[in-house]
């Protein structure tokens, strides 16, 4: 398989775990971001999916040079993931192994890399 590459915007402040903002406003950044994220995939697909288990590699490449901890940006793109899940129209359980960098890159986008996972 040929992996799928997408590239997902940069995800809003409020979905930093750092970012312990109202539960109403981070909801909407959620909704919105899942929504953005949904339509760009719909908009590069459609996508031949095999079966099976999922390989998901995130590039990060951050909107400025400031340092970013990687575990924060893997749990602020959760909507994002969902999102992306959405418009392959597959279960995001598929995804069973991640891999997250983060580029020295600047650029406030992620680099979404789908394979099937064949050491599973």
């Amino acid at each position: 398989m040929k992996p799928i590459e997408i590239r997902l915007p940069w995800p809003p402040t409020e979905l930093s775990p750092n970012a312990r903002g109202h539960w109403s406003k981070v909801m909407k950044a959620k909704r919105a971001y899942r929504s953005a994220c949904l339509t760009i995939t719909l908009g590069d697909g459609p996508f031949d999916i095999p079966d099976g288990p999922l390989l998901l590699d995130l590039t990060f490449h951050p909107p400025d040079k400031r340092s970013y901890d990687r575990d924060n940006l893997i749990a602020r793109i959760k909507a994002g993931i969902d999102g992306l899940a959405d418009g392959l129209e597959i279960n995001d359980k598929r995804f069973t192994t991640l891999a997250a960098r983060v580029s020295p890159e600047v650029g406030g986008y992620i680099t979404v890399k789908i394979s099937g996972d064949d050491a599973l």
